[in-house]
């Protein structure tokens, strides 16, 4: 199963590559349905869209809950390469996503473990599985390769860097 996500992970930071490309912070997200196949895609278009719900993790889900006429993906996967948010953590756990596998962690805000964790929460009443660190360098240096390219000329970040 390792491989088949690390697979997945490749394609997903071609895609955060693209969204880099057009100015939006490069995260990526795939649903997979529960034979693995894609049902929904996703990448960050905040910035494209004035969109403050433009998280590709969103983005994604919302194109699989359309494809599917449904809401509940009690049996399906995530990937994404940064760890969710709350607003997506907490999305997720409302879609009762059977699994999430990330990338890069986020320390910062991270909600699947990073500065908490929405999944085991008392207050969540669905718990889904969680694996991280799939493809974690090279999530992590794509966010810092694009964010170090975001610096003012007199050295401030244009953008907050979630990686450190």
């Amino acid at each position: 199963m390792e491989t088949l996500y690390q697979w997945w992970m490749d394609r997903l930071l071609r895609l955060a590559a693209k969204a880099g490309q057009r100015g939006e912070v490069p995260v990526a997200a795939v649903v997979l349905d529960p034979k693995g196949r894609a049902i929904g895609w996703g990448s960050n278009r905040r910035e494209g869209a004035q969109d403050p719900l433009g998280h590709a993790e969103l983005v994604a889900l919302s194109q699989a809950s359309s494809l599917r006429h449904d809401w509940r993906f009690n049996q399906h996967t995530l990937l994404v390469t940064l760890e969710p948010c709350p607003m997506c953590a907490g999305a997720l756990v409302q879609a009762r996503m059977g699994r999430v596998v990330y990338g890069a962690s986020d320390p910062k805000r991270g909600a699947l473990g990073g500065c908490l964790n929405l999944s085991t929460d008392a207050s969540a009443h669905h718990h889904m599985e969680v694996i991280s660190g799939v493809r974690a360098e090279a999530c992590r240096e794509q966010l810092q390769a694009w964010f170090r390219q975001q610096r003012n000329p007199d050295g401030k970040q244009a953008a907050q860097d979630p990686t450190g």
